[in-house]
C-alpha cells in the first residue's frame, strides 16, 4: 500500500472490507449504534462507506496519499472502547484471510 501503486491495494482492501462489515462492527466496541449515525462527521453504522478525505466515511483515504497513488487508509469505525487486539485480528482476518488449523499450535491450558 505505501508502495508506488500502492492505491490499487488500498482500493482491493476496500471491496473485502465492505464484504465484512457487520462482522467487523460485532467486535469493533460498544455504543457504535448511537455513535455511527452518519451525521457529524461520522459514518452510517447501516453501511459501509470510503472515501478521499471524507471524514462522514467509515474508511477515509488521507488526501495526500489519493494523491501520490499510496499510502495507507484510516477505518473510523472503532470506538475507543473496542479491544484493540480484536480490532487488528478481524483486520488481518479480512485482508489476508484466517490461519489453516493445522497451522497453529494447539495451547497445553
Amino acid at each position: 500500500m505505501r508502495a508506488e501503486g500502492g492505491m490499487k491495494h488500498i482500493e482491493a482492501a476496500m471491496k473485502n472490507l465492505e464484504k465484512r462489515h457487520e462482522d467487523h462492527m460485532l467486535v469493533y466496541g460498544e455504543g457504535n449504534r448511537d455513535r455511527l449515525t452518519g451525521q457529524h462527521e461520522t459514518g452510517n453504522i447501516e453501511k459501509f462507506s470510503w472515501g478521499v478525505a471524507d471524514r462522514g466515511a467509515s474508511i477515509r483515504v488521507p488526501r495526500q496519499c489519493a494523491k501520490e497513488g499510496k499510502g495507507y487508509f484510516e477505518d473510523r469505525r472503532p470506538a475507543s472502547n473496542a479491544d484493540p487486539y480484536q480490532i487488528i485480528g478481524i483486520i488481518v482476518e479480512t485482508m489476508f484471510g484466517g490461519l489453516p488449523d493445522s497451522t497453529l499450535e494447539k495451547g497445553t491450558n
